[in-house]
């Protein structure tokens, strides 16, 4: 009878004692279902004793960040006019002040007497008596803070959530005690990947290349060291050894995937080697009214060498707004027709789609190509007519959007697939695009720039090219943040530029008025806008909620010039290109994400004009004030450095880093969509030198055994396979 426990992955964490089943569902809500995950649920910060100052002792430390720990003795509000909240606390040796200005109400409910805290902030007088103002808090649960404060040591302080807290996992004391219990019991059964492999049963030497080098090259603590120092570090430079290896675990777990699936599909079967001289290519580039830059042309030569290649091409197309990914790609496709295939382009909706087909149908008019559109919105009989054309090879082309995905749709010969604004579809929607042909090459496109550390693990699996040039004629588009009460002259300054013969977006957040939000809606401004205040102008309106045709009848008079302003939603954030428009007003701007504004301020400066931006707020979104809690301070601030980021730079690549400083990865892409795996201690914005190592040291074993067969690679094997099927969907090692 076999009577070896299970690993510490499978071990649920009912198995620890004092985690019930109600406390294994919170858990369960976290993510935490097993000992292993458990683990690896590391501290957000630490309470280092070594900074903790008795109260007697804070006049010595007059404008400096220090911690103290004391026992809530009072706690009142003071003042009339002006008021603040005074949270008195004690230690063995004096008393101290925490005084808070802002968000009073909040904080009044936060705090109960004989509570103990750990506060951190800078110290200052109020006569003779030391105070903190809106110091960071660390909540300690009681029976603990006499062993905390007498024996010292580096405390952990973890995540949590409110229905952890209901459970008893705060992040203090809760967590504490169950990942102690963890440590004792379980920490010897978790695997190292980068040990040794065991020793052959006859007794001969271990292989001679053993994975102990990967330690020993990138300078790594062994894991069971890691974890038990990640939770208990007596250092916090013992912590920083300790992050480092949990660092390269994560992203060398994650290179692993990625250099399977690359092999994967560069391996999986043949693909198309294509002739690279297309004489519709060469007619396109001769009649265009412009010269391609020589950012178009590099990543051109690279697109057409993947694609002379006999395996399936996989390339990630990075280009800002107005760059020119679409003549790249067109070119591209033109090759492939003159090959004898067919090219599908997916985009992730209708009003997209419906501006490439029209715009790639004029371009090609006069090189004989048969361009069709697939979208959800068509008439059965039309639909029918695309349908029988792309199977019978009468299509050369196909512009759709995840219509292309549908059983019925079958092509003759696909040779290349291209994907717009990719981050909005998932691999397995790629993928299934593939499946329409026998291996075409794939192109994937995104205006949104990634910061490379992004670039390297969202699409790691892919070869990428940058277009890092905007055409020659293009002028640098001024972004101005304006507030709601300069209205009046934002409103004068549009019309200004429409009597110069110009035109202007003014975009809102929603299409009609919320009861929750104090937010202006488009269709009630549209009206106020028509009638009030431009109403010798032409004004139309815009939404995602407009019948399709409609929404194509707006545009159209719109890029005619048969209207002046556009009200819409943010509807017009791809796909809409007028050259002439060169204002663009965003009205409530502090609710919109980096990405997006910086999408919708690439819809003007699309001609040789000079163009504008105009981010309009409320002064209260903007500068500090009033009674907030803790989340909507940091919504406030998080607002305010958007919007700055916005106005002092064009970089998307910048641009970019701070939304993800903000909003992180995961919120940044969607993990349902982009199949991003979750972070837990790595920082893409600051461990991008751990990334390069892990990434390197995982692409090379790959290369040399994709399988991990070696004795060499035992370890690996054992500790990530399993982790490694649950993730691949295009490979498997099996």
């Amino acid at each position: 009878m076999n009577t070896t426990p299970p690993p510490p992955s499978e071990l649920p964490v009912t198995s620890l004692p004092g985690v019930g089943s109600f406390r294994a569902q919170a858990l369960g809500a976290a993510g935490i279902r097993t000992v292993e995950d458990l683990l690896y649920h590391f501290p957000r910060r630490y309470l280092d004793r070594s900074t903790i100052v008795p109260m007697t002792e804070l006049y010595r430390f007059l404008n400096q960040t220090v911690t103290t720990i004391g026992r809530i003795t009072g706690v009142v509000t003071l003042g009339a006019k002006k008021k603040r909240l005074v949270v008195t606390i004690r230690d063995l040796s004096s008393s101290m002040d925490l005084v808070f200005f802002q968000g009073i109400s909040y904080w009044q409910k936060s705090f109960a007497r004989d509570e103990t805290l750990a506060v951190s902030g800078v110290v200052t007088m109020f006569g003779r008596r030391p105070n903190m103002v809106h110091p960071v808090i660390d909540r300690l649960e009681n029976e603990e803070t006499l062993e905390f404060i007498n024996t010292g040591g580096i405390v952990p302080v973890y995540p949590s959530s409110a229905e952890l807290e209901k459970a008893g996992f705060n992040r203090h004391g809760g967590f504490r005690k169950a990942i102690h219990l963890a440590l004792q019991r379980h920490l010897a059964d978790i695997v190292d990947p980068f040990d040794d492999p065991p020793a052959a049963a006859d007794g001969e030497t271990r292989a001679t290349a053993a994975p102990a080098s990967i330690r020993d090259r990138h300078a790594l603590q062994p894991l069971r060291d890691a974890l038990q120092a990640i939770h208990r570090p007596r250092s916090m430079e013992a912590r920083d050894v300790a992050r480092k290896r949990l660092v390269f675990d994560e992203f060398f777990l994650l290179s692993l995937q990625l250099a399977l699936q690359k092999r994967s599909n560069a391996t999986a079967e043949p693909g198309i080697a294509f002739r690279i001289d297309s004489p519709r290519a060469r007619a396109l580039a001769a009649a265009l009214p412009f010269t391609l830059t020589k950012a178009q042309k590099r990543v051109l030569r690279e697109i057409t060498a993947d694609m002379a290649k006999p395996e399936p091409m996989n390339r990630l197309l990075q280009g800002d707004v107005g760059s020119g990914k679409t003549v790249v790609a067109l070119l591209s496709m033109l090759v492939a027709v003159d090959n004898g295939h067919q090219c599908a382009l997916m985009v992730p909706t209708e009003i997209l789609a419906e501006q490439h087909y029209r715009t790639i149908a004029a371009m090609v008019n006069d090189v004989g190509l048969n361009i069709r559109l697939l979208v959800g919105q068509q008439a059965p009989a039309m639909r029918a007519d695309v349908l029988a054309g792309v199977a019978g090879g009468t299509v050369d082309i196909v512009v759709g959007t995840h219509a292309l995905l549908e059983g019925d749709v079958a092509f003759h010969s696909l040779g290349l697939v291209v994907i717009d604004e990719q981050h909005r579809f998932g691999v397995m929607q790629r993928a299934a695009l593939r499946r329409k042909g026998a291996m075409p090459d794939v192109l994937v496109m995104t205006a949104t720039p990634i910061p490379r550390t992004l670039s390297m693990t969202l699409y790691g699996d892919l070869d990428v090219s940058v277009i890092d040039e905007l055409p020659a004629n293009r002028k640098n588009i001024k972004t101005a943040i304006r507030f709601d009460d300069d209205t009046a002259t934002v409103h004068e300054f549009l019309r200004g530029e429409v009597a110069a013969g110009n035109q202007a977006y003014i975009v809102f957040p929603l299409v009609s008025e919320s009861e929750k939000l104090d937010l202006k809606a488009a269709t009630a401004e549209y009206e106020r806008l028509r009638t009030e205040v431009f109403p010798d102008l032409r004004v139309g309106l815009l939404h995602g909620q407009l019948p399709a045709k409609e929404k194509d009848a707006v545009m159209m008079r719109f890029k005619r010039h048969e209207l002046d302003i556009l009200v819409s939603t943010t509807v017009i954030e791809v796909g809409v290109d007028v050259p002439n428009a060169t204002v663009m007003v965003i009205e409530h701007a502090e609710r919109f994400g980096l990405a997006q504004l910086h999408q919708l301020r690439g819809r003007v400066g699309r001609g040789s004009k000079q163009a504008w931006c105009i981010l309009v707020t409320s002064r209260a979104a903007f500068y500090s004030g009033g009674s907030k809690s803790a989340d909507e301070w940091k919504e406030q601030s998080d607002a305010r450095k958007r919007l700055e980021t916005l106005r002092d730079t064009l970089d998307g690549f910048r641009i970019s880093e701070v939304d993800m400083e903000i909003r992180g990865p995961g919120d940044l892409w969607g993990t349902a969509q982009s199949g991003f795996p979750e972070l837990r201690i790595a920082n893409l914005l600051t461990d991008g030198d751990v990334l390069a190592e892990a990434r390197a040291e995982a692409f090379r074993i790959i290369e040399t055994d994709p399988q991990l067969r070696l004795p060499a690679h035992a370890q690996i094997r054992a500790a990530l396979g399993p982790k490694l099927r649950a993730r691949l969907t295009t490979a498997d090692i099996a």
